[in-house]
């Protein structure tokens, strides 16, 4: 069997190499993003200028007015201030109006890009998914796997669609008010700026606790989804066993992990926010008692120290502190969308764990073709490759484009194999299956029956040094895995269907089978009575791996599959497991059909089912024990008769 499933991964990458992956993914749109930031820089730009223009409405307007009232000024002695006033106002206005046109464009141009960079990771992930091998699968959960085109990709949509622009917004703001806070007054600006650095010290220290809570939150969310996905999927096997409170402690256990990861992510993330803001009060008390302080006194100086405090009055005080404010309203912004970051860089690193996941290696140079035999003008018989389908296979060497007959002689040749270094699954096996040959695998469960099949269909390979496996006379790892597959049909003990109609699932087996012959395969698999009587018949919908149909019935459907299919080769894993004694007594005949001039490797607990096998191998800890016909197994009274009479005094005597 496969090793046990773990729910971890190798560590992922740094910061540093998740981010400039990111930015690999949103090079492709450059235009985009130059339009963003122009869209970007009329916002910001809009906002800033609409606070420097507090100075002169005060200034020049305001106070004027006030003054005018105060000293006994009627309506029309401030009619054209007023005038002068409303046209500053609805300027203003308008200024504003563009920028929420640009802030709304930027908001749309970055919804397109986002959807398409995270269609443009999910393809990469799935992609990446497909051309993984079988092992992977079998160390790692389900549901653990799923949580990646999820929560992960998730957590990186919401940081692009919102956490990037508003990063862009609040850099951009934040530049261009420091610039206007030095125009200003200098001298306030650098206490801004020294209160700014202890500020970021705060977020420093709470942004590292912040990343490795996230981090852990994101994980403990992939262990509890794979735990979840497993216990619905076996939820009869846990009723059947009154599992249901140990399941219930084990998944409180995942979820109290996870509750104390999400409280700790989440209070590192809370906190940020407050801390901000409170300290951004404190900075805009500061900077109102330091200006005050410097306008009451009435610094006029001349030369330097004049420029370096600035002319304070009422007007500039009250731009500089609305820019004070923001100034601290982005970079408290920019430190709440810090926790959004980290979430989607812990996201990131769990994604691109996969997608760097090493690959099926396939080093084959055999492909499989049609072909046929042909005379050339000397009357020798010569193979010829066909691009129509002729029945016939023929294996095709790429590098001198020679072919050879497919005639499915598989040899195991002193094979020893162990799924991980330390463990030995299969010892020193020898099979030959010659051309047409039946070949039977029994043994007790966990005897290498199944692995010996994995081995034969490349999920998995046979270490160099530990012996050779051989199909007509090449080297397995020679043969192209595409190539290998398409020669094998199996039939699994585990069926599993698509979404899809009942046609679409047998055709599966093979893409270009026409209707009649789908029709056929059924037949032949003793499944098209019970089609038929379905009630759109072989065009019925099948969902939720044939939740509809019956073990046995699903299963026929896999014998179907595999007929339609066609190969050379066929491989049954307890392929009459599911069915009734009586549907595998009709079916027999079918089978025999469909084995007909094929060799044929079956696995069976069920001893009835490889009485006619050319040749019966039983297995015991990975090694074969005995091996011959029926007749010749049962008359020698071991394992074999053991097994199939349930005689114990065999195996005493």
């Amino acid at each position: 069997m496969p090793p046990s499933r773990s729910r971890g991964f190798a560590k992922p990458q740094n910061a540093k190499k998740i981010i400039s992956r990111l930015i690999s993914y949103m090079g492709k749109f450059k235009l985009l993003w130059l339009l963003v930031l122009f869209c970007v820089l009329i916002s910001s730009g809009a906002s800033v200028a609409g606070g420097y223009l507090i100075k002169p409405a005060i200034n020049n307007y305001i106070l004027p007015m006030l003054s005018t009232i105060s000293q006994g000024g009627t309506a029309a002695d401030i009619a054209p201030t007023m005038a002068a006033f409303a046209r500053l106002i609805l300027g203003v206005l308008v200024l504003f109006l563009v920028g929420v046109l640009a802030s709304y464009c930027n908001q749309r141009l970055m919804l397109f890009i986002s959807t398409t960079l995270l269609f443009n990771i999910r393809n990469d992930l799935f992609s990446s998914m497909e051309k993984l091998p079988v092992k992977f699968y079998d160390s790692h959960t389900h549901g653990e796997l799923m949580s990646r085109f999820t929560n992960d990709t998730d957590a990186l949509r919401e940081m692009m669609s919102q956490t990037i622009p508003q990063l862009f917004s609040s850099t951009i703001t934040v530049v261009s008010i420091m610039v206007m806070m030095i125009v200003l007054s200098p001298m306030l600006t650098i206490v801004v700026l020294v209160s700014m650095f202890f500020i970021f010290q705060l977020i420093k220290v709470i942004g590292k606790k912040s990343a490795a809570a996230f981090r852990a939150n994101q994980k403990s969310v992939g262990e509890l989804n794979g735990f979840i996905e497993e216990m619905i999927e076996g939820q009869k096997v846990i009723k059947v066993f009154n599992h249901e409170e140990i399941a219930k402690n084990e998944f409180s256990v995942l979820n109290e992990n996870l509750r104390k990861a999400g409280t700790d992510a989440m209070t590192y993330g809370g906190v940020m926010g407050p801390v901000t803001n409170n300290t951004s009060h404190a900075q805009y008390a500061l900077v109102a008692i330091v200006a005050s302080t410097f306008m009451i006194i009435g610094q006029q100086k001349a030369g330097f120290l004049n420029w370096f405090t600035g002319v304070l009055d009422i007007g500039t005080i009250a731009a500089f502190l609305q820019y004070t404010r923001s100034f601290s309203q982005p970079i408290g912004m920019m430190s709440q969308q810090a926790n959004s970051i980290l979430n989607a860089l812990a996201g990131a690193e769990r994604i691109f764990a996969i997608i760097d996941e090493q690959p099926e290696v396939d080093e084959g140079v055999y492909s499989l073709v049609n072909a046929y035999d042909a005379k050339d003008k000397d009357g020798k018989t010569k193979l010829v490759q066909s691009y129509a389908c002729t029945g016939e296979w023929a294996w095709k060497n790429q590098a001198d484009s020679s072919l050879r007959h497919l005639e499915g002689d598989v040899v195991f040749d002193h094979v020893t194999f162990g799924y991980v270094p330390e463990k030995t699954v299969l010892h020193d096996i020898c099979i030959h299956a010659k051309p047409g040959m039946k070949i039977a695998l029994v043994g007790s469960t966990g005897s290498g029956k199944t692995t010996t099949i994995n081995l034969l269909s490349r999920f998995y390979d046979v270490e160099e040094g530990s012996g050779t496996i051989t199909y007509d006379g090449i080297p397995l790892n020679d043969i192209s895995k595409s190539a290998l597959r398409k020669s094998l049909g199996m039939v699994q003990q585990n069926t599993h269907l698509f979404t899809g109609t009942i046609k679409d699932n047998i055709r599966y087996g093979n893409l270009e089978a026409s209707d009649a012959q789908v029709y056929e395969a059924a037949k032949l698999a003793n499944a098209d009575y019970f089609i038929r009587h379905l009630e759109k018949g072989y065009d019925t919908v099948i969902t939720g791996d044939g939740a509809s149909l019956s073990q046995g019935q699903r299963q026929l459907l896999a014998i179907a599959r595999a007929a339609v299919a066609d190969p050379p080769v066929l491989v049954l894993d307890e392929a009459t497991s599911s069915i009734d004694t009586r549907t595998e007594k009709l079916i027999e005949e079918g089978m025999d059909s469909l084995m007909k001039g094929r060799t044929t490797f079956v696995i069976a607990h069920r001893l009835s089912t490889v009485r006619n096998a050319d040749e019966i191998i039983v297995l015991e800890h990975g090694k074969i024990i005995e091996r011959g016909t029926h007749d010749q197994l049962i008359a020698a009274k071991g394992r074999y008769y053991f097994l199939y009479t349930g005689n114990k005094i065999a195996i005493d005597e």
